[in-house]
């Protein structure tokens, strides 16, 4: 079931947060930019994860940090391995695929809740009412809470709602 809240999704209480990126994002700018301040060990996990594997955009990779937080990276940019390299913008296949990706490890995880920004609409360029139906595609159908945090409100925890 999907909820839609304002707040700030960094003081979620979902067991997972989900949020778009590209490869080898340096992770410098909005919600990318705060996960990597907060979770500094995600940032170089991830970097080590796209340096091993190269993902391609439509990729998911979750990780797990000592405190109990899982984070699940959406690969929905385009990015380049060559130094310097700027992410990419997002299309709604990569988004598509990203979300079907993160059903997938959410069944494989056993994640009981997760938390979900307006994925590819900021940095990934795409439009807001071309993403939100894919979410609710995706994502509506599973038996646990997903949190779409639609409107930010840095500081404010959000009320979220549960089953």
């Amino acid at each position: 079931m999907i909820y839609e809240v304002e707040g700030d999704i960094l003081l979620s209480s979902a067991q997972a947060i989900a949020h778009g990126i590209a490869p080898n994002d340096p992770m410098d700018k909005g919600l990318a930019r705060s996960l990597h301040e907060k979770y500094p060990a995600m940032h170089k996990d991830f970097h080590h994860w796209c340096h091993q594997d190269h993902p391609k955009p439509g990729k998911a990779w979750i990780w797990r940090g000592v405190c109990g937080m899982r984070l699940v990276n959406l690969i929905t940019q385009d990015g380049g391995y060559e130094h310097g390299s700027k992410p990419g913008k997002a299309t709604l296949k990569h988004v598509r695929d990203c979300l079907k990706e993160l059903t997938k490890i959410i069944k494989k995880e056993s994640i009981t809740s997760i938390a979900i920004p307006k994925i590819a609409t900021g940095k990934g360029g795409l439009d807001w009412n071309d993403v939100k139906p894919l979410i609710d595609e995706k994502l509506g159908a599973l038996d646990i809470p997903v949190y779409l945090y639609s409107t930010f409100a840095e500081g404010k925890k959000a009320q979220e709602a549960t089953n």
